[in-house]
């Protein structure tokens, strides 16, 4: 981090190490206790994989890694959308920064239409959170990312309303924390053997 000029004071003063951070401090918190739950859940998965390498496998391959593929496509295109709405409302465009955190929403409520046409593949043919412990991974971890997901959905529609710097750049905050989340959760569940 940078310490600020004279001419630039810090966004956040009496924050501590949160001064320098955009938009909120509280997000930051709210985020980096987020990321220490979700840390919690991959170690405890990585945990139950090694004791059953084989027993995850197999059921790892009942996975369509392409459909998790788009999804992480689709996140990541959505927060490069959220980074341009960032930066249109620092440079004062207020319309530009809404039309793409609209943008950045209609690619977030389409990675959970994929999500959704996902889990009910699964369950039509009668994989259930039940049928193996990765599939109560798959679900446990997909599904409260999801969640954070329908979260950041309604932080983008309250700022796209209440559009200001500091609130945009606070929901783009949380929204590269679900990204960065997917990334770490797509390779874990879709890829790794």
């Amino acid at each position: 981090m940078t310490e600020a000029s004279p001419s630039r004071p810090l966004p956040n003063p009496g924050w501590g190490p949160l001064s320098a951070l955009p938009g909120n401090p509280l997000m930051w918190v709210l985020i980096l206790s987020e990321v220490v739950v979700f840390t919690a859940f991959f170690a405890l998965y990585a945990w139950h994989r090694a004791g059953d390498v084989a027993g995850f496998n197999a059921a790892q391959r009942e996975l369509d890694p392409l459909m998790g593929g788009l999804n992480t496509l689709v996140l990541l295109t959505s927060g490069l959308c959220v980074a341009l709405a960032v930066e249109a409302i620092s440079a004062s465009r207020r319309r530009r920064a809404r039309q793409w955190l609209a943008a950045s929403m209609g690619l977030g409520m389409l990675f959970c239409v994929i999500k959704v046409v996902e889990y009910g593949g699964k369950f039509a043919v009668g994989i259930t959170p039940e049928t193996h412990l990765f599939f109560g991974y798959y679900y446990g971890l997909t599904a409260f990312h999801f969640a954070h997901v329908l979260f950041g959905l309604g932080l983008l529609a309250l700022v796209t309303w209440r559009t200001s710097t500091e609130n945009v750049e606070t929901a783009a905050a949380f929204w590269h924390m679900v990204d960065l989340i997917w990334i770490l959760l797509y390779p874990l569940i879709y890829l790794l053997r």
